[in-house]
């Protein structure tokens, strides 16, 4: 273990300098800071560690030479915690002696460093020391920032209710020194407009100077660009057109996770874990945290996951990772919440179920039509061989005919455009790249006349997709192309307003997945923005063609996925059972051997990344030879929960070699242990690896001769430990030589005639308690609509003519007799108004004036409320929010309600409680200009 002097020279000091702190340099660092703290009067001497000269390890200077933080060191082998009071006595000591500003605090052993920002936060483990900018940024934003209760938020942003409530509940957190938020929020309501507005709110109150807004795809870097760029168009954005390099003097970075994950593990990586004040993970999931986690480690910061998974559907991982340990978001808004809404913030769907045969019944000599197989026994081909179930289509099977099938009922049955003649904007789910590159041929055989600008294929590995006039520009801002088939690129994240059609033309088993493939087509069209090839947008249509509706209604959670370990994980395990199972058998020279390899891969553990760094005390144990003297079973158990997780860093290597070396290994194992029918299995895969290696390349006909001899039973007889040694090192790198991973028959193709089995609307979604209201307003209007063609008094009110009351009864007793349901009560229910009279429902019918329903009147009143008082607290707005669901329920309130139940649920004393007398005579003013 090393003395504290050797832990301070050889870590703590080399910490600093990658943090730009050279401890020789007096200018930047003073070492063992003299800090006198005078004794009272009358003592003689010290008689507490906190009075008289004390030495400080290190003191951090800024500019203008003062004490910026202070570091405290102890030895490698203690707790850094034990230095935590002294750290923080030297901190207020020194400020009490200098009279200046609290310096920051650190405590270490040299493997773990804590930050305690005293006063504001609790200490934290970080990775690495801020920079001198790093400290004069927290120093300036602790000494000017505003308090966030009198920040205002900008409504031409986010001026919805419900994101104000959002963004206010994250700023009432922040002030309440919380660090990790979790916004739920459905596909189309506006997260990042949200997230925006509270960017924006933070910047000016001083909270924040350099933001991190976190994507998973190019396209939805884009995306973010172009909203940040909208909303806060004088904040300096990275990147900017071309950039590769990160640059050091924006406000605003966008980045996708592996970008920025590449730049924090770069050997000359700049990039401070504390140079980002707020961090915004997009789509925030155990997905994204498994492959990317590293990149939210390194980086020490508020944190803001943005998801529109359902609350009741997200991982409890990705609670605990925003510190919602109760399992409550810091802020939801649902689907239903924003379709139930009046008026509506989002669509409504409708879902028809399509279903072929072959998909039904399988492609078997019982289904394929006789005139198809007549053509395959004039081609020689034998019916009898041809087999497969339904759900093996696209994956082991082609057929043409089953997807032109699908594509030939799409053009049947989609939403189109004002024309009637082409469907509208339209995403295909497709199996895979292939399977789209199959529709796309379709469209362009079925539909020449377009001369293949109606379907293209957008995946994200297609450079032609991205930027200015690419396929995703074309297909969110031209004509055509109206179909977009894609593989997982269009599946989360890209907002797409005409989208009217959505075809699931493969199986989802992630409900999580599957809300957000819907999410896609759940926004509502702008009046303003409508292009000439859109439609009015009042709902969508999903097409599906593989029962998925059916499967969630069964499985309303999806399947479980299955945790994958990666292949490094597994190979270290192995290592792990052979090295135990060697000295177990009393094996010392396999034992011996297999340690030292253990120990050079641990070496070549990737050191910049975060996961490594984060576990250097573990490491620590493991460079003293003492610890694998005697490797115990308690040892290698260490080794097996500690350890072999970090081999999830490796990702720079030959993985076709690992994974042979991997087999060899666990080959070996087997022999080991004597279980001679999973050797014999091992070995036969192994020849098989072996005997795939094509001789004809250069490099490979350099080992033929032990190629050829790895083939022979003679060989593996007389094989011993060594031998696979011996195979690991000649053949390990020929793997990517194989013939197996250049030639692949892959599925069968065919080109059969497939029927329609199953097509039928099915009912799934928030709405379809209210489709019969739907339903009667279509008939009253489709009504009134067919008979204004004949009817004089519906002609008179159409040219805006007045008419008497006795035409008025006329008319309504006419409707009442076409259709006896045509009553002005019914009216009045059904568009929710009960002031309005019948002729104003008929003129309002007509499109001679808008006729806002009482919910509608409501809801834009206190949105209106709300927007002139955007520094109120959740709590009020939460007070807000009930009592206009209380007012569109019960269509009055009087004074005294506001003291009962249910706003009494907010506060003991309901609206006393949470506002003062001014603001309460403004709510009253309120309720009584709605519910008079």
């Amino acid at each position: 273990m090393k003395t504290e002097a050797e832990t301070r020279k050889e870590l703590i000091d080399a910490k600093l300098y990658t943090a730009g702190w050279d401890v020789n340099n007096f200018t930047q660092v003073s070492k063992e800071f003299d800090i006198s703290v005078p004794l009272p009067e009358g003592v003689a001497e010290a008689r507490t560690p906190y009075e008289g000269h004390q030495y400080s390890d290190y003191v951090l200077l800024g500019r203008d030479a003062k004490p910026l933080a202070v570091v405290e060191a102890k030895k490698t082998s203690k707790d850094p915690g034990i230095g935590r009071e002294q750290a923080k006595q030297y901190c207020y000591n020194i400020q009490k002696q200098r009279g200046g500003k609290l310096p920051f605090c650190f405590y270490t052993n040299g493997l773990e460093i804590y930050f305690w920002d005293l006063e504001n936060y609790p200490p934290r483990k970080i990775l690495g020391y801020p920079t001198r900018d790093d400290l004069e940024r927290f120093q300036y934003i602790r000494e000017h920032r505003k308090p966030l209760a009198d920040e205002l938020i900008n409504t031409e942003i986010a001026g919805r209710d419900y994101q104000i409530r959002a963004i206010r509940s994250i700023m009432e957190g922040i002030e309440r020194k919380q660090r990790n938020f979790l916004l739920v929020m459905a596909t189309g309501t506006g997260k990042t407009r949200t997230c925006i507005a509270l960017v924006d709110a933070l910047m000016r109150a001083g909270h924040a100077q350099r933001v991190l807004f976190l994507v998973d795809r190019i396209a939805l870097r884009q995306q973010g660009l172009e909203a940040f760029n909208e909303h806060l168009p004088n904040e300096p954005r990275w990147p900017k057109d071309g950039e590769k390099l990160i640059a050091k003097d924006r406000r605003i970075y966008i980045s996708t996770y592996p970008t920025m994950l590449n730049i924090i593990r770069e050997e000359e990586n700049t990039l401070s874990p504390h140079f980002f004040d707020l961090i915004v993970i997009d789509e925030s999931h155990r997905s994204i945290y498994n492959t990317y986690g590293e990149v939210l480690d390194y980086f020490k910061a508020i944190s803001l996951g943005l998801t529109a998974t359902p609350t009741d559907i997200i991982d409890h991982n990705t609670f605990k990772l925003f510190n919602c340990e109760n399992g409550l978001p810091t802020f939801a808004y649902t689907y239903e919440e924003a379709v139930n809404n009046i008026p509506p913030y989002l669509c409504n769907f409708q879902v028809m179920k399509i279903h072929t045969k072959f998909q039904d019944e399988g492609i078997s000599k019982r289904t394929i039509s006789l005139e198809d197989q007549k053509r395959l026994i004039l081609e020689g081909k034998e019916i009898e061989e041809i087999n497969f179930e339904g759900s093996e289509l696209e994956r082991t099977v082609i057929n043409k005919g089953t997807n032109a099938l699908i594509v030939k009922e799409f053009m049947e049955e989609s939403i189109k455009d004002t024309n009637g003649v082409l469907p509208g904007k339209t995403i295909f789910f497709c199996f895979s790249k292939s399977h789209a590159r199959r529709i796309e041929q379709i469209f362009d055989s079925l539909y020449p006349e377009y001369n293949g600008e109606l379907a293209k294929v957008l995946i994200s590995e297609d450079s032609r997709v991205y930027g200015k006039g690419g396929l995703l520009d074309q297909f969110k801002n031209n004509d055509m192309p109206r179909i977009a088939l894609s593989v997982d690129m269009l599946d989360t994240g890209i907002d797409i307003r005409e989208l009217v059609n959505l075809v699931f033309a493969k199986p989802v088993y992630s409900y999580t997945k599957f809300w957000q493939m819907i999410g896609r087509g759940t926004r509502l069209l702008e009046p303003h923005k409508i292009k000439p090839w859109c439609t009015v947008k009042d709902k969508f249509l999903i097409l599906d063609c593989w029962d998925n509706f059916a499967y969630f209604k069964l499985n309303p959670k999806g399947k479980e996925a299955t945790v994958q370990i990666p292949l490094p994980v597994r190979f270290i395990g192995i290592r792990l059972d052979k090295i135990e199972k060697a000295i177990d058998t009393h094996n010392h020279a396999i034992a011996e051997k297999e340690i030292s390899k253990l120990r050079k891969q641990i070496q070549e553990l990737p050191q910049n990344s975060v996961v490594i760094q984060e576990s250097a005390t573990e490491l620590q144990k493991l460079e003293d030879d003492n610890f694998w003297t005697r490797l115990t079973h308690d040892k290698i158990e260490f080794l097996r929960v500690t350890i072999k997780p970090l081999f999830r860093t490796v990702s720079q290597t030959d993985f076709k070699a690992m994974r042979f070396q991997k087999d060899l290994l666990e080959a070996s194992l087997a022999k080991l242990a004597d279980k001679k029918e999973k050797f014999e299995t091992l070995k036969d895969n192994i020849v098989e690896l072996i005997g795939e290696l094509p001789l004809s390349v250069n490099i490979v006909a350099r080992e033929e001769s032990i190629i050829k001899l790895a083939q022979t039973n003679h060989y593996w007889a007389r094989a011993t430990d060594e031998t696979f040694d011996e195979l690991a090192e000649k053949l390990s790198t020929l793997m990517k030589y194989r013939d197996g991973d250049i030639q692949s028959l892959g599925p069968a193709k065919f080109d059969f005639t497939d029927l329609l089995k199953t097509k039928e609307m099915v009912e799934f979604g928030p709405e379809h308690s209210a489709v019969s209201v739907s339903k009667y307003r279509e008939m009253v209007e489709k009504l009134i609509t067919e008979l204004t063609e004949r009817n004089p008094i519906l002609q008179k009110i159409k040219e805006g003519k007045e008419i008497t009351e006795d035409e008025a009864q006329e008319l309504a007793a006419m409707l009442h007799d076409e259709h006896p349901h045509i009553t002005e009560d019914l009216l009045k229910n059904v568009y929710k108004n009960r002031k309005a009279k019948f002729i104003q429902f008929i003129r309002h019918i007509l499109g001679l004036e808008v006729l806002e329903s009482f919910p509608e009147t409501v809801t834009r009143a206190f949105e209106q409320f709300i927007l002139s008082h955007t520094n109120l607290s959740s709590r009020q707005l939460d007070f807000l929010n009930l009592l206009k669901e209380f007012i569109m329920e019960k269509e009055t309130v009087q004074k005294r309600d506001l003291i009962e139940s249910p706003f009494t649920v907010l506060h003991p004393q309901g609206i006393r409680g949470l506002f003062t007398p001014a603001e309460i005579n403004e709510i009253l003013e309120l309720t009584k200009k709605v519910a008079a």
